[in-house]
């Protein structure tokens, strides 16, 4: 048997961060809002007449194998964690082989470590006819990827790689809902650019060092959430409406705001592109993700689409053709 599975990457435009238990209880109608984009994450298991277990990543271009699920479960530390944490978790009978990508690059911030464990969960489920929902699917990530990075995770990133589209990412008391936001797609596409700074960031350092200092009663970093939670919910109304000149207006002041939580947030590079893109069309910004480094995401003109590219590229980044991804993990079973 062959299963094949590929969810999406996303692009977060308002509200991360606010995603990580507890943070989102002290702001009312917490939301964040994201969409799905067409670069892909996949997982393939084919199954095979031995126990052994053979692990490949064909974008990190490693590979690590196992004479058993008892030797994966006694080893102390794996080359591919992300995989091997979920066949943990799963423990299938028989051995397989299990061969996954991203088309993320390394640190981008489009949530590709995420979406590869949705891929990955979703394949091993359907394999394994265990039934789970695709929102216990989200719940089972979400804790295999605290597991290995072994700092809280937020929930939003799964959401994209669930369901595609454009979402709100609701969080409360009650828990948490994904509602579907309608955009006109061939308008939004035309409005959107990524840039990739090549320089990778470390997402659970970053957001660890935003949590702690928001538990240890940092009253900045509490204000600067404040205003962050509202400008998410500004934003929500403002994609629902299709009113683009105040969702870019929000974006930069996501950005803002998001800058002062703490160092390291933004880089020259990460200011230098800002600046450039502006210059040729691009009307708000802001990092993908934790920052650091990564990726860039960009509201822009319609029609500046190549003004805006040759700026990035002229300062050093490369542009990542996106669209919109309109459909979530897909997996199909081959014989």
């Amino acid at each position: 048997m062959k299963i094949v599975a590929k969810a999406p990457c996303r692009v977060d435009m308002a509200g991360g961060t606010l995603d990580i238990w507890p943070l989102y209880l002290f702001h009312a109608n917490a939301v964040t809002v994201n969409f799905a984009v067409d670069r892909y994450t996949s997982c393939v298991i084919e199954t095979l007449d031995s126990d052994t277990i053979e692990l490949k990543s064909i974008d990190q271009k490693v590979e690590e194998r196992f004479a058993s699920l008892a030797e994966l479960k006694k080893t102390r530390k794996y080359k591919l964690p992300l995989l091997a944490y979920l066949v943990d978790f799963f423990s299938p009978a028989g051995g397989f082989r299990m061969t996954t990508n991203s088309e993320s690059p390394a640190g981008a911030g489009i949530a590709g470590s995420s979406a590869l464990i949705i891929s990955i969960a979703s394949a091993l489920n359907k394999w394994l006819g265990t039934g789970h929902s695709i929102e216990k699917i989200r719940e089972i990530a979400q804790n295999s990827e605290a597991r290995i990075i072994r700092v809280p995770t937020g929930c939003q990133d799964y959401y994209p790689a669930m369901y595609g589209g454009v979402s709100a990412v609701e969080l409360g008391c009650a828990g948490i809902r994904r509602a579907p936001i309608a955009v006109d797609l061939a308008e939004f596409n035309e409005r959107i650019a990524l840039a990739y700074t090549g320089e990778p960031r470390n997402s659970g350092i970053n957001n660890w060092e935003v949590n702690k200092a928001y538990i240890d009663g940092d009253k900045a970093v509490y204000r600067n959430f404040e205003r962050i939670s509202a400008i998410s919910n500004g934003m929500r109304r403002a994609v629902e409406k299709g009113d683009w000149k105040d969702a870019e207006r929000l974006l930069r002041e996501e950005w803002v705001n998001r800058k002062r939580n703490a160092p390291g947030i933004t880089t020259p590079l990460i200011d230098k592109l800002v600046d450039v893109a502006k210059k040729a069309g691009a009307r708000g910004a802001k990092v993908c993700g934790a920052g650091g480094g990564g990726c860039v995401f960009f509201l822009i003109e319609p029609g500046s689409k190549p003004k805006v590219t040759q700026a990035i590229e002229g300062a050093g980044a490369t542009v990542l053709p996106v669209t919109v991804a309109p459909k979530g993990v897909q997996v199909r079973a081959e014989r």
